[in-house]
């Protein structure tokens, strides 16, 4: 056993897929040049009062609904007091004895992510809670020298702020849930996901204690912006804690940020506790009240959740866990593949999948591209693996159609296989007159085969290939082959 034990909690922001601000009808487009986009409210000018943006509450229920939660029949929103030069009320509007989701979970798996022989550990990440908020502003400090900037048009938008349990026990499970969070707020379309942007930041609450101990002071780590740098940042941060107790020296606890370029995370302030933060419900804001009726609304437009559709991925087309998990990583990429296999016939499924996750996946990989990018539909795809099902090409022939359609030399399979001539040779008297001029012209490799060397007999069946332009059945020419040397 180890002699320290890792805790890890969460706190997750997701930009909410609204076109305004979560209290007023400002626009929330990412891009746009500094303080065009904030009006009177976002300001904070006097008199002026918050309004709740419905599409904020849709986009919470749902991902309560999403995660199993507790949606909240009646909850509150409430002041949250601190000062910051980009906070122009000098609070924030957010949620906090009464959040509008409390509980669920997320399923997680851990390890085997590029390894479909590796064994996938599962883990079930416990939710505290899921409240709204608004987004403060941005402080510009590189831009003026000597000064800063303040740009407002971020303040008041809309925010899901997700918190668990400290529930996880190493930066694997920690990335293996903010993936999974990752994908979840883009499924059911809440969240565009976009982590360059800002639209999903992640908070990791880090300690360290020897197991059977109460639990150690946490240290925040603020504002993770890709999944790389929070493995890192986690793993830097427990090691640190280690030796600092190792040394005698107390935890102190802290919002601490990472910096990628030394790998290192530095303390940026003492942490504060909710009482620092004066919550008092806010006095402009009604409470915000959810009826079954609308929770059975919502409910009735979610799309079939990432589990479920891995679980039927695996009972109707015989996919292993693996396999599934890696189509049902993304929306995008469940939908290309049931399109896929929808034009393709449920008895290509496997193949289907093998296309997507290989030549498919290795071309988009290649080019940074997703899926929903790619300049070969499912449709294009399903037609190239029906030629292969019906034996008018080879594997071998379908990588040279799959190239042609991603270059775009043709609108179909069947259009670039009649255009370059690439139809198999399947006539069996066709391909034993090529089979029996290849034994004549490779006596050497015949001699050698039957003197017990098994590489001659690729080397045969290579030449008959060759002969073919690679269009022959490589079956055929195998079963030929063996016919004609007595195998």
């Amino acid at each position: 056993m180890s002699r320290w034990e890792v805790v890890i909690g969460l706190e997750t922001h997701a930009q909410l897929q609204t076109k305004s601000k979560i209290f007023s009808g400002s626009s929330i487009a990412f891009g746009a040049e500094p303080n065009v986009q904030a009006n009177a409210v976002d300001i904070a000018l006097p008199g002026v009062l918050p309004v709740l943006n419905r599409e904020a509450v849709v986009c919470a229920i749902k991902f309560g609904l999403a995660v199993g939660a507790t949606i909240a029949p009646r909850s509150i929103f409430a002041r949250k007091n601190y000062f910051y030069p980009d906070l122009p009320k000098g609070y924030q509007i957010s949620q906090f004895e009464i959040p509008v989701v409390a509980g669920g979970g997320l399923a997680i798996r851990v390890g085997a992510a590029n390894d479909p022989n590796a064994t996938a550990t599962e883990k079930f990440v416990h939710l505290t809670r899921a409240h709204l908020e608004e987004d403060a502003g941005k402080s510009l400090h590189e831009d003026f020298h000597g000064r800063t900037g303040i740009d407002l048009n971020r303040a008041g938008t809309p925010l899901l702020e997700i918190v668990t349990e400290p529930d996880m026990r190493s930066s694997a499970e920690a990335v293996a849930y903010a993936r999974a969070l990752h994908s979840l707020v883009q499924w059911i379309g809440i969240c565009d996901g976009n982590m360059q942007e800002g639209s999903f930041r992640c908070d990791a609450n880090v300690s360290v204690r020897r197991p059977g101990e109460p639990l150690g002071t946490r240290r925040e780590i603020k504002n993770l912006n890709s999944f790389r740098f929070m493995q890192q940042a986690i793993d830097f941060e427990v090691q640190w804690q280690i030796n600092e107790i190792t040394e005698g020296r107390a935890i102190r606890q802290a919002t601490v940020l990472f910096d990628p370029d030394t790998g290192e995370t530095r303390s940026m302030r003492s942490k504060e506790d909710a009482h620092d933060y004066r919550y008092f419900p806010d006095p402009d804001l009604l409470p915000l009240e959810i009826r079954p009726e609308w929770i059975a609304e919502v409910k009735a437009g979610l799309p079939e959740l990432p589990q479920a559709m891995n679980a039927r991925f695996q009972s109707e087309y015989g996919l292993s866990a693996y396999d599934a998990s890696i189509l049902t990583a993304t929306r995008a990429m469940a939908d290309f593949y049931i399109a896929a296999v929808a034009a393709a016939g449920a008895g290509n499924a496997k193949t289907v999948a093998n296309w997507i996750m290989g030549e498919l996946a290795a071309r988009l990989n290649k080019n940074d591209m997703a899926v929903d990018a790619s300049p070969i539909s499912a449709t294009q795809l399903a037609g190239l693996i029906q030629r292969i099902a019906d034996n008018t090409i080879s594997n071998n022939i379908a990588k040279k159609v799959f190239e042609a359609l991603w270059n775009g030399e043709g609108s179909s399979a069947d259009e670039i296989i009649e255009k370059q001539g690439l139809k198999q040779i399947t006539d069996t008297g066709a391909i034993e007159a090529l089979v029996d001029e290849v034994l004549a012209a490779n006596q050497k490799s015949v001699e050698e085969f039957r003197a017990g060397k098994e590489k001659a007999f690729n080397a045969l069946v290579g030449q008959a290939m060759k002969a073919t332009k690679g269009k022959a059945n490589p079956q055929q020419v195998t079963d030929l082959l063996k016919k004609k040397l007595g195998v």
